[in-house]
């Protein structure tokens, strides 16, 4: 993320090697807490680590490909665009004294018609916390008139500073997290040699924060087919014993190239209603939707519990499994 009014440029590949740098120990960085008020798995979830591949390939911190090239933080998203209406703060990681910040900018997905550009303004409203020694946190995509703090401002850790908003490079509401020392990008969750869990996170949110291998980011029932908007509005309808369709739906993060999606539903009594196997991905893909339905059989609903299942094979092992349940 390239943003010139808010830091220099730097050089992702310099973290790795940051904290066996001769007189830094890892004693003076920050110990960060959770940036956003939500629950990591419920109502937030983890989009995008730090790239470790200095050259045009992807690798976080873990080895796989959970990030893309040259991304040099941690990107915490809210589950649906209604999530980011209603209002989700986003939190001081470490105290410090607010050093940078910027308001003004328009909410809006880059990929929306008729989006301005960012140029220049790829962080969108946001703000930097400088935390002493050279260490800084910067926040960035928050909604414009959220900020509630100003230049010079000192903050505590887990202080509302603004709330997760649209703003800038981004295509869905989320907080972008960049942590630096001098001029070089520090990865919380791998600061450097010699130094593991929990990184520069505290306890709670290096639990919280455990790496998953793909997440649910949305599952439920609809009463007619689905779309992608429709999900993101959080205002789908929920099937009753008079819907015409019974329609499962799930979107997906985080997958990898030869992931096998499975998706089920069945009746009262284990009856198989539907059920899909889908092609292996040709790709990773950040983020996959698809939903499953059942038209009313022509005596109407046989009362009871219904189910939907999905499962994400990877190199023939699941790596997710959820399943939920409604009843007619």
């Amino acid at each position: 993320m390239a943003d010139l009014f808010f830091h220099r440029p730097v050089l992702v590949a310099a973290a790795c090697a940051l904290l066996a740098t001769p007189g830094l120990a890892r004693a003076e960085a920050p110990v960060l807490s959770l940036p956003m008020d939500c629950t990591v798995g419920k109502t937030c979830a983890v989009q995008h680590y730090v790239d470790h591949d200095p050259g045009p390939g992807v690798l976080d911190y873990r080895g796989q490909h959970r990030t893309y090239d040259g991304h040099d933080g941690m990107d915490l998203r809210l589950m649906t665009m209604a999530a980011q209406r209603a209002g989700v703060a986003v939190l001081a990681a470490a105290p410090g004294r607010v050093a940078r910040l910027r308001d003004g900018v328009a909410d809006i997905s880059i990929r929306a018609t008729g989006a301005p550009s960012v140029a220049g303004q790829e962080c969108g409203n946001g703000l930097v916390i400088a935390h002493g020694d050279g260490w800084e946190t910067q926040y960035c995509h928050l909604a414009r008139g959220s900020l509630a703090v100003k230049v010079g401002d000192m903050v505590a850790r887990g202080q509302p500073v603004g709330r997760v908003g649209l703003s800038g490079n981004t295509e869905f509401p989320h907080l972008h997290l960049t942590v630096r020392h001098g001029t070089s990008v520090v990865d919380p969750f791998a600061p450097g040699p010699g130094v593991g869990p929990p990184g520069l996170w505290d306890l709670a949110a290096s639990r919280a924060l455990a790496y998953r291998a793909g997440e649910v980011l949305n599952m439920g029932w609809a009463d007619k087919p689905v779309t992608e908007a429709a999900i993101d509005s959080g205002a789908l309808a929920a099937p009753t014993a008079a819907s015409a369709v019974l329609a499962p739906y799930v979107r997906l993060i985080g997958l990898a190239a030869g992931d096998v999606i499975e998706f089920s539903l069945t009746g009262p009594a284990g009856t198989r209603l539907a059920q899909v196997r889908l092609p292996p991905l040709d790709r990773d893909k950040d983020s996959y939707w698809t939903f499953i339905g059942h038209r009313m059989p022509a005596g109407g609903w046989t009362r009871g519990r219904y189910a939907a299942e999905v499962r994400v094979l990877r190199a023939g092992a699941a790596v997710l499994d959820r399943r939920i349940e409604t009843t007619l």
